[in-house]
């Protein structure tokens, strides 16, 4: 674990310096970049946030749909190749047919909708 300031931290403060030392200075499409580039490290902060979180909870959802039930990777990067590869074998069932209809249909668009959910969150614009 590093010291503080974090690597959200850090995001926060370049974020905040465009914010308020930068935009104001520039106009036209110069300051459309600044705004793009803090959209950024606001998404970037919000990704390392809540990455975690999600892929464990996408890859309890992939379990379940597939009938695998299995401790989650110990590390971040095994944990996102795993949800990666259940993905890959949900998308096959899907192709070949399986969830056009019934409950497991039910339970995918559940799991998609909640996966997608947790996409948005992360790259949503800025409020305000």
């Amino acid at each position: 674990m590093n010291d503080r300031p974090s690597a959200v931290e850090l995001l926060g403060a370049v974020k905040g310096f465009l914010e308020r030392e930068v935009m104001g200075r520039l106009e036209g499409p110069q300051r459309y970049h600044a705004r793009v580039a803090a959209h950024v490290l606001a998404v970037v902060a919000r990704e390392i946030e809540t990455e975690e979180s999600q892929l464990d909870a996408e890859w309890e959802r992939l379990g379940v749909l597939l009938a695998e039930q299995a401790d989650p990777p110990s590390s971040r990067a095994a944990l996102r190749d795993g949800v990666r590869d259940r993905t890959q074998r949900l998308s096959a069932r899907i192709r070949a047919g399986q969830a056009d209809a019934g409950p497991w249909r039910s339970a995918v668009l559940e799991h998609l909708r909640a996966t997608v959910a947790d996409k948005l969150d992360v790259a949503r614009p800025p409020r305000g």
